[in-house]
């Protein structure tokens, strides 16, 4: 494809010739930030997840294959077949893809950066549900990796002075995160309610907006902070929220409630960015639209070489392609490429791919990404 640094001005009409393009692409030498951090969930795990359960006799997904068949041609612990929107940014940035923070929590020096991100992560501290009468099933939230974030930055740049140089330099990707204060509520049964999460969707977007604060009272000078999924076209939401009416779905067969609910959150988030930017005028903080690039492959799939966007590659004979747990022993499609989402719930490299385009080139982000090099 030539010299690979042209990922990093490269700027195209057809986003599937750059979706391509950054599918086959090597490392690139954009020299624009000196190293990534990212939070988050399963969206941006890295390995984690996996790492936490190193030890579990009987691994399940993300850890086992068909996860990483495509790219990595081994689970490596992403929820996906391939890489992640955050590897497409670090390649595309001319940078390495970026560790997970647990295995070398205190001895790694990141020279490149590091992905804090947590598998089932939320937002919220588990125990904020427990007013609801609900509970969470894992127990680690954005708490934890910012608290992990500080003790590395304790380490490789000790002092104020250090701390501030080092993330001056680097690029903080915070999130996705919030969709589990979700998922789990609506994943447990009550996928009839969406009125309770809208009760505590401001929470969720308060502490949103305070972890990015403190990222940047720490020295961060650029922070991309992106938005939520049209979950209402997530095979995992289709499948377990069948209707009967048709008016519940739009035109692209997506519930339109979930995506409502979606798009609830992004306007709060938006709102929450716009009070960040105005309180932090010397802070680059960019809103990603994760729900408007998502739907570019929904309302446009044979643009991206796409069947079906609603459809998971890996799982059971179900109409959206549910039923299995994505694992050695289901349904998997002989080519993911051809699909958006890989195991119901997360998306496939391809998938990955169009979402990070419309992030590093426009126009699904506030600033995009390459421009801010």
């Amino acid at each position: 494809m030539g010299s690979p640094n042209r990922l990093c001005s490269i700027s195209l009409a057809a986003p599937f010739i750059f979706a391509v393009l950054l599918l086959n692409a090597d490392l690139g030498s954009c020299d624009c930030f000196k190293r990534i951090f990212t939070f988050g969930d399963s969206i941006t795990d890295a390995g984690n997840f996996a790492y936490t359960g190193r030890n579990n006799k009987n691994p399940g997904p993300p850890s086992v294959p068909p996860y990483g068949e495509t790219y990595f041609h081994r689970p490596t612990g992403r929820a996906s077949d391939g890489r992640l929107i955050v590897d497409f940014y670090a390649q595309s940035l001319g940078l390495p893809l970026l560790p997970p923070s647990l295995p070398k929590e205190n001895t790694g020096q990141f020279p490149a950066g590091a992905n804090f991100a947590l598998y089932g992560a939320t937002a919220l501290n588990p125990n904020f549900f427990k007013r609801y009468n609900f509970g969470v099933p894992f127990t680690w939230s954005l708490d934890d990796q910012l608290a992990t974030f500080k003790k590395v930055l304790a380490r490789i740049a000790p002092g104020d002075a250090a701390t501030k140089s080092l993330l001056s330099e680097s690029l903080i990707v915070f999130g996705e995160i919030g969709g589990n204060d979700y998922n789990f509520w609506f994943f447990a049964g009550h996928g009839g309610d969406t009125h309770t999460p809208e009760q505590y969707m401001p929470d969720v977007i308060a502490r949103i907006g305070d972890g990015v604060q403190e990222v940047i009272n720490l020295g961060a000078k650029t922070v991309l902070v992106p938005g939520n999924f049209p979950i209402g076209c997530v095979p995992a939401y289709l499948s377990g929220n069948k209707s009967n009416k048709s008016a519940d779905y739009d035109q692209y067969h997506c519930l339109k409630r979930f995506n409502n609910f979606s798009q609830m959150h992004n306007q709060l988030l938006k709102q929450e960015v716009g009070k960040l930017k105005s309180l932090n005028a010397d802070v680059k903080i960019i809103y990603a639209d994760y729900y408007g690039a998502f739907m570019e492959f929904v309302k446009n799939p044979s643009r991206y070489g796409i069947d079906d966007p609603l459809v998971a590659c890996c799982g059971g004979n179900g109409p959206y392609g549910t039923g299995h747990t994505c694992n050695q022993t289901a349904r998997i499609c002989p080519d993911p490429s051809r699909f958006a989402s890989w195991d119901q719930v997360h998306m496939t490299e391809k998938a990955y791919s169009v979402i990070a385009n419309g992030v590093l080139n426009g126009p699904y982000a506030d600033t995009p990404l390459l421009d801010v090099c």
